[in-house]
């Protein structure tokens, strides 16, 4: 019988060494008065349609830094600092708001949605983000995050009871959403919203001040009811037991119409309104704390390339801006995230059913609205068990996998980064959740607003204060200039109507690799398509 030992053996220095992270964050410009900026992208950024490192979210408002993929951790940290200096010496007086939930927002209709352009491309990137703000509303799309893009080395496969990288993504992601609720716990940092995010809507907060929502015990509402949940996918069960039934879960849903969304239409008069009346538009809108991913090829739907070439890398979705660190992410939580995925693959990874996936959402709930607070439990194995006891025996059973990779890298980084998850367990009001709250509470008259601008313009200092090498300068100013080239060339490159475009990019044959077509070469690198968010 295969252990978890016999896999943690199975993981020489040299695939731990060879370990691919890279990061996706993103952040509102706002004014310096916390206001939303609604000024267009800066041009000096580059096109935010083929920029490979900078580009936007849902909103033109909203910027997303995109490193590369990094083989140790403080490399994958450098470049997004140095994004960071970039970015902030090309945005005049702008800041970054370095917090998860948004500032202060303005009307609805007056939050600009991300322009790309004339190409169909880019204005299928348009309407895909108008069919979100149609769908859920504007404010829900300005919330931002930070995603963690991970890989083993392709010698990493086979491990014991996981002959291939398919096998063992999903018995990782699978792990990972049974206990992806501990990391939401750990760096959870949005308790806490502008009162302008829910104005208007139903909502269980309580006040906290005149301009601020929160709940006592929140760790992160950017994952809760409020966040980034959508009552319309709720009736998804998608499997992850395997690559087959999960792409075929979301097939469905991307060729089969919803009767709401039917409703909404695609046009009205020459204006389009979404890209499609299925229930998820395109793959990208199907919201998940984890998604099995790989690199796609020119115009590929994100689904044919995982059907016929398998898994390359995981996407985690669920973590917090950390307001506190510059770049909203710490060296220690990266190290965590390390430590927890590779708990994930190495331990053993049941299939899931419906009755564990409804459980594994109504834990990830609790945890968002009520994570902090004392003798909360959570659902496992049909029965209830406290969250501490839980947390604590997963960070023991990590222990080994810290050693090994300190073993391979040489030092105590990553066990140093466990001992501070460890201590945190026995002292939740040190948790960052516990932290914001303290602070506002402390420094800013209970305020989320100014709490948050705050935060973001400390770092905006801080990050001017040390000059960018002259050398990367010159890189990221060559990469905007080049990026405005590769957009004027896609659009100069069309030679059908957007309509036609829309409709075979959306074609249910997309998704279905062909008999003949060759699985092999082609992702190297990075492409994009429009479905990129």
């Amino acid at each position: 019988m295969t252990t978890f030992q016999d896999r943690l053996a199975a993981l020489s220095p040299a695939i731990l060494t060879g370990l691919r992270r890279g990061i996706e964050k993103e952040g509102l410009r706002v004014r310096e008065d916390g206001c939303l900026a609604t000024t267009p992208h800066p041009a000096a950024l580059g096109a935010a349609l083929t920029h490979p490192n900078i580009t936007t979210d849902f909103s033109e408002s909203q910027l997303e830094l995109v490193t590369d993929a990094h083989t140790s951790v403080e490399d994958c940290l450098a470049q997004l600092t140095a994004l960071h200096q970039f970015v902030y010496g090309r945005i005049g007086n702008e800041v970054i708001w370095n917090s998860s939930m948004p500032c202060y927002l303005p009307l609805e209709e007056d939050i600009p949605i991300g322009r790309y352009g004339t190409s169909n491309v880019g204005r299928a990137k348009f309407v895909y983000r108008t069919g979100l703000a149609n769908r859920y509303g504007k404010r829900m799309q300005t919330i931002s995050g930070l995603h963690y893009n991970f890989s083993l080395p392709k010698t990493a496969w086979p491990l014991p009871g996981l002959p291939d990288a398919n096998e063992g993504y999903f018995a990782l992601i699978r792990n990972f959403r049974r206990n992806g609720w501990l990391p939401m716990y750990l760096f959870g940092t949005s308790p806490a919203v502008c009162a302008t995010f829910v104005q208007g809507r139903s909502h269980r907060l309580e006040d906290l001040s005149r301009g601020t929502r929160y709940l006592p015990y929140a760790t992160s509402l950017r994952m809760g009811r409020l966040g980034y949940l959508s009552e319309a996918q709720d009736s998804l069960a998608v499997s992850y037991n395997c690559i087959d039934t999960y792409t075929a879960s979301l097939f469905d849903a991307l060729t089969q119409p919803y009767p709401p969304y039917e409703a909404i239409g695609i046009r009205s008069g020459n204006e389009y309104r979404q890209l499609s009346t299925t229930l998820l538009q395109i793959e990208n809108e199907f919201y998940s704390t984890i998604r099995p991913k790989r690199v796609i090829r020119s115009g590929e739907r994100p689904l044919h390339a995982l059907r016929q070439r398998g898994v390359e890398y995981v996407e985690v979705r669920l973590m917090d801006i950390d307001p506190f660190e510059a770049i909203g992410i710490a060296a220690s939580t990266a190290r965590f995230l390390d430590i927890f995925l590779l708990y994930c693959l190495v331990s053993d990874s049941p299939t899931d059913d419906r009755q564990e996936i409804e459980s594994i959402g109504r834990n990830k709930q609790a945890v968002a609205a009520r994570g902090r607070e004392p003798g909360l439990e959570l659902e496992r194995d049909g029965g209830k068990v406290a969250l501490r006891d839980w947390a604590v025996g997963i960070v023991e059973a990590c222990g080994p996998i810290a050693a090994a990779l300190d073993a391979a890298h040489g030092g105590t980084n990553y066990q140093q980064a466990l001992a501070m998850t460890a201590k945190s367990l026995d002292r939740p009001e040190s948790l960052p959740s516990a932290h914001v709250l303290a602070t506002m509470r402390d420094k800013h008259e209970n305020s989320y607003g100014r709490f948050a601008l705050a935060e973001s313009m400390r770092h905006r200092a801080a990050l001017q204060s040390v000059s960018l090498p002259a050398a990367l300068t010159e890189e990221y100013e060559r990469l905007a200039v080049e990026s405005l080239e590769a957009q004027k060339a896609v659009e100069a490159a069309d030679r059908i109507p957007f309509e036609t475009y829309r409709q075979r990019y959306l074609s249910p044959d997309a998704l279905v690799p062909k008999p003949d077509e060759d699985p092999s070469g082609g992702d190297e690198g990075k492409t994009e398509t429009f479905v990129g968010v």
